[in-house]
């Protein structure tokens, strides 16, 4: 059977048609971006008319270029970035445009909210006492949607006032294709307003009346594998596909791109690196550790979670650095030529271009050290003043070690998030490496060298999240009869294993990278 899956990212669509039997298989993708609107005082915000018209633009080239009868399409899914606040009327028209996970607009009300009388860790004491019981984790990141949502309430009444429902991003989108008003149990738990307990399963209305959340606001719970409605008349016309189509709840990209990596057992851990990175291990039942800011979350698997641990910009700091460093002559163009532009190129991209430069510069970049905090941090520490800094320059230093230090300090950041989580829960020892990262070799050769720790790619690593989300329909159909049967048939398609002759440079730069934040964390505050 045919499958489309839409892997919703920060700025852009992947839709992907897959090919679901004996194997699962990556026919085509088409990409169609979308913008992302950063505003003053912390906002970021996004369209959505932009995701649904990148949508129906992508849909339609995808049936175009392959030739795929619309008819022959057995069911749609999501994977998609989670952690949005998308409001809509009963109309299901969004209110006012969605505000983004990297929205950091809700701190004064999350101060006003919880941090005061006793706290810890800078929530009080009683509210985060009672969110542990029912959720296993809390609200303490101004980021998380809850903060969004008491914004709007705080700072546009005359939107408040008109709210039906409370959506996140794939959600809102459902709602698009089918008219109805849902929320996959992952993406309803990442509210922090979801009771997880195995005797509960749903939404708290104890939490709701504690933090001030109209209990009606929030939509039906469904299972991530489960039909959420099917493709109206008018969704089946934009999108070019047929009306009818089974549309399935899909799952958030924390969830799905584990289950895509093949890690779907208790025990396995995955490392992705996007525009955001995160570490991510499958547990049997749920932990939390609140100084690091690591909770087990909700996944598409009863009675598993994912211990989460997570940092806010990974592949996005070497898309700063390309922007910022390398466009900016460094060799990168010849006679002002783009090297990945030229017909005597072998690069089919600057990133390529990117990967071999910092090839030829020895391991722990000339003593340069960054930390890729370029939008705040969430793990192990919550500091949405932290930012980047590039430590140690010497007059002998070039950009090319810079360019080094940036993919070094992306991995001792998840070094460290992978040392936080191995105090509570046992990682795996050797990582499954994911996202549009794992692509360089470098990269994938330093985080073993950094990690100490074996580390493998699989195939179609920037779709895994599309992966995940094409292996819900066909466990939701009863093609595949569980994810992990699914997940089995991800192999991996590279080995990296770490070289002791770096372990010794790389643990003594770790530890500086580790000291930098303790070090400047007033100065943050002074400047941001």
């Amino acid at each position: 059977m045919y499958v489309i899956a839409y892997d919703i990212g920060t700025t852009g669509v992947k839709t992907c048609l897959f090919e679901v039997g004996d194997t699962l298989r990556l026919l085509a993708g088409e990409y169609e971006g979308y913008g992302l609107y950063i505003l003053p005082g912390g906002g970021v915000e996004q369209d959505a008319d932009e995701w649904w018209t990148a949508m129906a633009k992508s849909t339609r080239r995808l049936l175009e270029k392959t030739g795929t009868d619309p008819k022959s399409i057995a069911g749609i899914s999501f994977c998609s970035q989670m952690q949005g606040l998308v409001l809509v009327d009963e109309a299901g028209c969004a209110l006012r445009r969605p505000m983004s996970y990297m929205d950091q607009r809700g701190s004064r009300e999350f101060a006003a909210c919880q941090t005061h009388g006793l706290t810890i860790s800078g929530v009080n004491a009683l509210m985060l006492l009672r969110s542990l019981r029912r959720t296993r984790a809390a609200s303490t990141s101004v980021k998380d949607p809850l903060w969004k949502y008491k914004w709007v309430q705080q700072n546009e009444p005359e939107v408040y006032a008109k709210i039906h429902k409370w959506l996140d991003v794939k959600e809102y989108l459902i709602g698009r294709c089918t008219g109805q008003f849902v929320m996959t149990r992952d993406s309803a738990y990442s509210t922090f307003l979801y009771d997880s307990r195995p005797d509960k399963g749903c939404w708290s209305r104890a939490l709701c009346r504690m933090y001030g959340v109209e209990f009606d606001h929030l939509p039906r719970i469904i299972e991530c594998t489960d039909v959420a409605g099917t493709l109206t008349a008018r969704a089946a016309q934009d999108l070019g596909l047929a009306e009818g189509c089974p549309v399935y709840g899909g799952g958030g990209d924390a969830t799905l791109i584990g289950v895509g990596a093949g890690c779907t057992e208790v025990g396995q851990t995955h490392i992705y690196s996007g525009t955001s990175g995160w570490v991510s291990t499958v547990i049997g039942r749920q932990k939390v550790d609140i100084v690091s800011m690591i909770a087990g979350i909700v996944g598409a698997q009863a009675g598993k979670y994912n211990y989460f641990a997570e940092m806010e910009t990974a592949g996005k700091c070497f898309e700063w650095v390309k922007e910022h460093l390398v466009l900016d002559e460094i060799g990168i163009y010849l006679q002002k030529t783009n090297v990945a532009e030229s017909q005597e190129s072998v690069y089919e991209s600057l990133y390529d271009y990117m990967t071999d430069t910092i090839e030829a510069i020895p391991p722990g970049a000339g003593g340069v050290i960054f930390t890729p905090w370029l939008h705040g941090n969430r793990c192990p520490f919550e500091d949405p003043k932290a930012a980047g800094i590039f430590f140690n320059l010497r007059l002998d230093t070039g950009k090319t070690e810079m360019l080094r230090a940036v993919l070094e300090g992306i991995c001792y950041h998840l070094r460290w998030m992978l040392e936080c989580q191995d105090k509570k829960v046992k990682i795996a020892s050797t990582l499954r490496f994911v996202g549009g990262g794992a692509l360089s070799r470098v990269t994938c050769q330093i985080l073993a060298d950094v990690t100490g720790r074996t580390v493998e790619t699989v195939a179609d690593t920037k779709d895994v999240g599309a992966v995940g989300a094409a292996m819900l329909v066909a466990v939701g159909s009863g093609q595949i009869a569980d994810l992990t049967q699914a997940a089995g048939l991800i192999r991996p398609a590279a080995r990296y294993t770490p070289d002791p002759a770096n372990q010794a440079l790389y643990d003594r730069n770790y530890k500086v990278f580790k000291n930098l934040y303790a070090a400047n964390k007033k100065n943050f505050a002074a400047l941001n």
